[in-house]
């Protein structure tokens, strides 16, 4: 006749092979991992990953009863010219931009929203602008890694050149990438970053 054996189930063998007590009682000081403060409330489980950069440089409020829209979008070239899509009279939105202006100096890009009336709070921040000739589009992607360089257009490939942006790129480094919104004809809001 057999003789059948209880086995251990398997997460006990394995403990036990490996040499682990299965079952000893609870270590607090060693059960925290590696490095872990407890007084410390930046190692606190909830706290991690890296904070995003700040979006807005500047945060403004000002009063603009002209404007007929709940929000809008501008940018300011180096003269001070407003560039916007909405349609909106020309010097409605001359008051949001003096707003800025006390403390952003031109170029700059801003969103704008209605709070109450014409009371509106504006944000603000710095642009590089660029002028590119011959593309055609509004968004555009260039990197450049070990020598290759990739530029798409709207999200699509493509084999134009773009000097303008390559040497905004070059000026962080040797491998980097450049994106790069149209804010009015050949003028392009650009931010380079290395890689």
């Amino acid at each position: 006749m057999p003789l059948f054996r209880r086995r251990r189930p398997l997460h006990e063998q394995l403990a036990h092979e490996a040499g682990l007590s299965f079952g000893a009682p609870y270590d607090e000081e060693n059960a925290a991992p590696p490095g872990w403060d407890r007084l410390s409330p930046v190692t606190h489980p909830a706290m991690h990953g890296v904070p995003r950069p700040r979006q807005w440089e500047t945060v403004v409020t000002a009063e603009a009863p002209r404007v007929r829209g709940g929000a809008v979008r501008f940018s300011a070239l180096d003269d001070g010219t407003l560039v916007f899509d909405e349609d909106e009279p020309d010097d409605a939105l001359a008051p949001l931009a003096d707003a800025v202006e006390q403390t952003l100096a031109p170029p700059y890009r801003a969103e704008a929203v209605r709070r109450d009336g014409g009371g509106w709070t504006v944000a603000a921040s710095r642009i590089r602008l660029v002028e590119q000739r011959g593309l055609h589009g509004d968004e555009v992607e260039l990197t450049c890694v070990g020598g290759v360089h990739d530029l798409t257009v709207d999200g699509k490939h493509t084999l134009a050149t773009a000097p303008a942006f390559t040497r905004a790129g070059e000026a962080e480094g040797r491998d980097y990438v450049v994106r790069a919104r149209r804010v009015d004809g050949d003028l392009w809001d650009v931010e380079a970053t290395p890689l």
